[in-house]
């Protein structure tokens, strides 16, 4: 159970560190010819959206996770108010990306919100893709993460599509962990209040789209970032690859566009349901921020 936790936490890190280079890129023939098959973790290159980073680095997504990582840590829990704290204080002379939510979500802060009124309108699955450490710290506690999770979320991305998504993906990954192979979660869970409406409309076409060419299925449903694209794509792959955490992550930025995003929500499900041993420790040896994480996964825990 601890390897699983922490395998779930250190894939999504890993696929968004993987996604990187070719991160929203939607030419896939682009992403071929220009980098080539994307099985291992690269330096972007300088025409792309993450000049500034380097090999190991994360995209804007893995940095926010790694900022709730720290805040979790630090606090001893999740507290809304350090997070919001510590996540103003990171993108104070961030060089990196700065996506329209994030922009707005500081807009907010500076206009004197609160974080349970800063965040932005977007639908883009990103603010419940960096759930990986709340998971890790309340996956016995369902009530808690629930909780923590929406305010996590809605600071940056008030929308209900992807606040819903957070729970959904939240409850889907303790299942996981507690034994259920990812596709039967996913299912178990759907049926749990998510079936309904536009939501349920989303899952249901990512199931439906597990024997189709990844490539093509993700083309259909939208290779951006919004979650009526993002959350169908992120199921096609979690169940289309239930049992190769490597070829999902690769497939997953192979497919172009929003790679970071999904990539993060595949890892942390395939991890909690494969282990440690599923994660190319290649990619974990070139992850740069790989101590800390480590570290702090230990404090969190108590070990």
């Amino acid at each position: 159970m601890t390897d699983n936790r922490e395998a779930m936490v250190l894939a999504s890190f890993a696929a968004d560190s993987l996604a990187l280079g070719a991160h929203w890129i939607y030419d896939t023939a682009e992403i071929e010819g220009q980098i080539g098959r994307v099985d291992q973790l690269l330096k972007p290159p300088a025409n792309t959206y993450h000049p500034t980073k380097d090999k190991g680095e994360f995209t804007h997504y893995g940095d926010q996770a790694l900022v709730l990582l720290e805040s979790i840590a630090t606090s001893g829990g999740f507290q809304i108010e350090s997070f919001a704290a510590n996540w103003r204080e990171f993108f104070n002379g961030y060089t990196g990306y700065l996506d329209d939510a994030t922009k707005e979500t500081l807009e907010g802060f500076d206009a004197g919100k609160g974080p349970d009124k800063s965040g932005s309108t977007s639908t883009d699955l990103g603010g419940a893709a960096r759930i990986a450490p709340l998971i890790y710290r309340y996956s016995d506690d369902l009530d808690v993460l629930i909780d923590s999770a929406g305010a996590q979320t809605a600071m940056t991305h008030n929308h209900s599509q992807v606040i819903r998504s957070a729970e959904f993906l939240a409850r889907v990954t303790c299942e996981v962990l507690r034994g259920t192979a990812p596709g039967a979660a996913i299912e178990t869970v759907a049926h749990q209040g998510f079936k309904r409406g536009d939501f349920g409309a989303f899952i249901s076409r990512g199931l439906e789209s597990a024997s189709r060419d990844t490539r093509q299925a993700i083309l259909g449903f939208g290779q951006h970032c919004g979650t009526p694209s993002a959350l169908p794509s992120v199921i096609h792959l979690t169940v289309r690859y239930e049992d190769d955490l490597q070829t999902a992550l690769i497939e997953n930025v192979m497919a172009g566009g929003d790679s970071a995003a999904r990539g993060m929500v595949v890892g942390m499900i395939l991890g909690a349901y494969l282990g440690r041993a599923a994660i190319p420790e290649q990619w974990l040896s070139d992850l740069q921020s790989r101590q800390p994480i480590e570290v702090q996964l230990k404090q969190i825990s108590g070990s």
